[in-house]
């Protein structure tokens, strides 16, 4: 969950920002248990799978991480377009695991680290701490 202040986000000298888009790039952590062999194992419902799934939950090491939800989410046909000229806030999410996803072909002007209120990098490709 983003909370934005009240007035707005602001750049380093306290100037309100505006943009035209924003974009939501939630990362999802999944934990499929695995057999003796290393297969994943199948259930036949969730409640059945619980007590592994906390097992494999408790090893901190996903066999799966996805954007949005699932594979694809942000390719193709559901990829994240801008216009030249226009400004764009992308928000990204990760409950569990410190990451920085990285712009490609082109940079953030204002970039904001964990929890702040005014950016705290410009011309950046990633969020500070990188």
């Amino acid at each position: 969950i983003m909370v934005l202040p009240r007035d707005g986000l602001k750049d380093g000298q306290g100037k309100a920002l505006k943009y035209d888009k924003v974009y939501y790039v939630g990362e999802q952590d999944f934990y499929v248990p695995r057999d003796e062999n290393g297969k994943f194992k199948r259930y036949a419902s969730p409640g059945e799978a619980h007590e592994d799934v906390i097992k494999a939950m408790r090893t901190l090491t996903p066999t799966h991480v996805v954007f949005n939800g699932k594979v694809g989410a942000l390719t193709g046909k559901n990829a994240l377009t801008a216009k030249v000229g226009e400004t764009v806030l992308i928000v990204h999410s990760q409950a569990n695991r410190d990451t920085r996803p990285h712009l490609i072909g082109g940079h953030g002007d204002y970039v904001w680290g964990h929890r702040a209120s005014s950016a705290t990098r410009r011309n950046a490709t990633s969020r500070p701490g990188f």
